[in-house]
């Protein structure tokens, strides 16, 4: 049988925080950042683009309405079957594959893969490689990958806080977080309360690196940053900003 992840993270939306992350993103910022992956890869009505880790497709979605021949994976069933559904409904040319990222079987090229929401934060060292070398390996020469993230080290020492709160739409989150050496890494530990008073207490670490250790990473999976914003609009990325749009291409001869 092949080996199964045991990391944290797999189980972190399978409860009330599936709801309550739909409740996060204004609808508005989604539109913005698809505005920017489709800038970036030239989106085509031949444009293949790979989601990883793509939660309810918020980004898949408007993509393929876009035109974009997308491929959506999540480990989480629920959320792929509603991808599958809103496809169907609107006609749209979606793969949605339930899996772990780290053993998906890839066999496209795709001109753009991304990674947002600040879930390749999910992710130590060796995972991370893991997966940048099978997104690299199945990238076409000169394509990109986006990351979207507000856990480098740049971002997250500058903001840490022990405790914070803040309502997800109707959800009211209680957070609570360690930061933790040897990797270095943030433990959280969430509890979320639904409008009809159902408690869910969630726990999830994300991995800290700085840029040059995700560069190295990046190298070492083929890849090179190009560019560094710190909003969808192009914004320049400088330190402490609230979060970082990174922008790797693949390393050619």
């Amino acid at each position: 049988m092949p080996h199964l992840s045991t990391n944290i993270n797999n189980s972190f939306f399978e409860g009330l925080y599936k709801h309550a992350w739909k409740q996060i993103i204004p609808p508005a910022l989604t539109l913005a950042e698809v505005d920017l992956i489709g800038e970036l890869s030239t989106l085509t009505n031949t444009s293949k683009i790979l989601d990883i880790m793509c939660g309810y497709g918020r980004h898949a979605l408007e993509l393929a309405r876009r035109g974009g021949q997308v491929t959506a994976i999540d480990n989480l069933q629920e959320y792929i079957d509603e991808i599958k559904l809103k496809a169907s409904e609107q006609n749209l040319d979606i793969t949605a594959i339930q899996s772990d990222i780290l053993q998906v079987k890839l066999d496209e090229l795709y001109d753009a893969a991304i990674c947002m929401g600040n879930s390749f934060s999910f992710f130590d060292k060796t995972d991370a490689v893991t997966v940048l070398k099978n997104i690299s390996n199945h990238l076409k020469p000169e394509g990109i990958f986006i990351i979207n993230s507000w856990m480098i080290a740049e971002i997250a020492i500058k903001h840490f806080k022990e405790r914070d709160w803040h309502y997800a739409g109707e959800y009211k989150c209680l957070l609570e977080y360690n930061y933790c050496f040897y990797p270095s890494r943030i433990e959280s530990e969430q509890t979320i309360i639904s409008p009809n008073g159902l408690v869910e207490l969630v726990k999830g670490i994300d991995y800290i690196f700085t840029l040059d250790e995700l560069e190295e990473m990046f190298n070492e999976a083929g890849l090179k940053t190009k560019y560094l914003y710190s909003t969808p609009r192009k914004k320049k990325f400088s330190l402490g900003d609230g979060r970082v749009y990174i922008v790797a291409s693949k390393i050619t001869e």
